[in-house]
């Protein structure tokens, strides 16, 4: 077996999961919740992504956690093997470089944050729509979720009215292209930010679009319940949008079938709770709030350090509108390491928030802690 294919659908599967928001560990748990195993390790799944063997056993629930069909990783698998010729590619697929460029962009977002990586995505983005036939569903459908990206690290580096006309864009592409499961993660991605902004209106105008199809999977609903909830609390709707959040804690486990598309997972009980949490604090109620974010803080180690920001924060920021100064000093020192690395504007607007409120309110030892964590960065 040719060590330079097997590397090649290692890097194959590992721009999948990219694509997919995905970590190692979270392929692994959904490889052995398929399988009714607890055999696969994210060890295993760095080394198939490493070139160091293929994953012949578990190609069909790899194929489903991935959100790609069978007999294509079945090929490309045999390709590895040497069974098979690599194909050729056409004029319209996206070359070597734009798939590893657009997994790698995914990649240092979640690592470190996507300021520094939004332009690169934009420029990628401009390229393959300039390269638009119009010929093939298929090439529409591949550059719209080079769109998708590029929205989202827009979105993070707090370049949000740009990420929602790149959206906008993408999801055109995505309906023009047949491509139902990325016209759903777009318009998620879209009430995301009308939620972030506080486009509460606008947003459940789109989870309304999103629950109105008859063929939408039970985890996109669940996806669109959670938004319609934060936008209900921004509204002030308490009654409505902790009944919706109780819903959607209860269908968290229900919802999972095989027709989930593979962007869907980020949606666990990790981002149930942080999500419930946000709503609490938008319906100004941080004692109720600070359990959920402070199981969603505890989860999200090692996660992801821009996931792990945004949830640290939230709990700070309840922490903070408590006046709760000594349990707020953990998670502020938490930070502290973490903004070495990571700059998402997204999360340092609401940072900057929290710290001037610290600066105003808290005793003169923690405000001095929290001038410290602020220099880190």
């Amino acid at each position: 077996m040719s060590t330079e294919r097997k590397r090649q659908f290692g890097a194959y599967v590992a721009r999948l999961r990219h694509a997919a928001r995905l970590s190692q560990r979270q392929v692994a748990a959904q490889l052995c919740l398929a399988a009714g195993v607890s055999s696969v390790t994210r060890n295993e799944v760095s080394r198939w992504e490493r070139g160091g063997r293929v994953p012949d056993a578990w190609l069909a629930p790899l194929a489903q956690t991935l959100g790609v069909p069978l007999d294509e990783l079945e090929r490309k698998a045999a390709q590895a093997r040497g069974e098979a010729e690599l194909p050729d590619r056409t004029d319209q697929e996206p070359d070597t470089y734009v798939q590893d460029a657009v997994g790698w962009l995914l990649a240092h977002d979640n690592r470190h944050g996507g300021d520094h990586v939004a332009d690169a995505a934009v420029q990628v983005w401009q390229a393959e729509r300039g390269r638009i036939t119009g010929e093939t569903k298929k090439q529409l459908a591949q550059v719209a979720e080079i769109g998708e990206v590029a929205g989202w690290l827009l979105h993070d580096a707090a370049r949000f009215r740009e990420a929602r006309t790149t959206l906008a864009e993408a999801h055109t592409l995505a309906r023009l292209a047949g491509d139902s499961p990325l016209e759903w993660f777009v318009l998620d991605l879209i009430a995301m930010i009308d939620v972030h902004t506080s486009r509460a209106g606008e947003a459940m105008v789109i989870t309304d679009e999103m629950l109105a199809g008859r063929e939408v999977p039970g985890r996109v609903a669940l996806m669109a319940r959670v938004r319609r909830a934060r936008s209900l609390a921004q509204a002030g709707d308490r009654t409505r949008a902790l009944d919706a959040l109780e819903r959607a804690t209860g269908a968290l486990q229900d919802s999972i079938h095989a027709n989930d598309p593979a962007f869907t997972w980020w949606i666990d009980t990790t981002e149930v709770e942080l999500h419930t949490g946000e709503a609490l604090l938008s319906l100004g109620d941080p004692h109720a709030a600070l359990p959920h974010l402070q199981r969603s803080s505890e989860a999200a180690r090692g996660g992801g350090e821009r996931r792990e920001f945004g949830n640290v924060l939230a709990e700070l920021t309840a922490l903070v509108r408590l006046g709760s100064w000594r349990e707020a000093e953990a998670p502020l020192l938490r930070l502290e390491p973490i903004l070495r690395t990571v700059t998402s504007s997204r999360t340092r607007v609401r940072l900057r928030s929290t710290l001037r409120a610290i600066d105003r309110d808290a005793p003169s030892w923690l405000a001095d802690t929290a001038r410290e964590v602020a220099g880190t960065g």
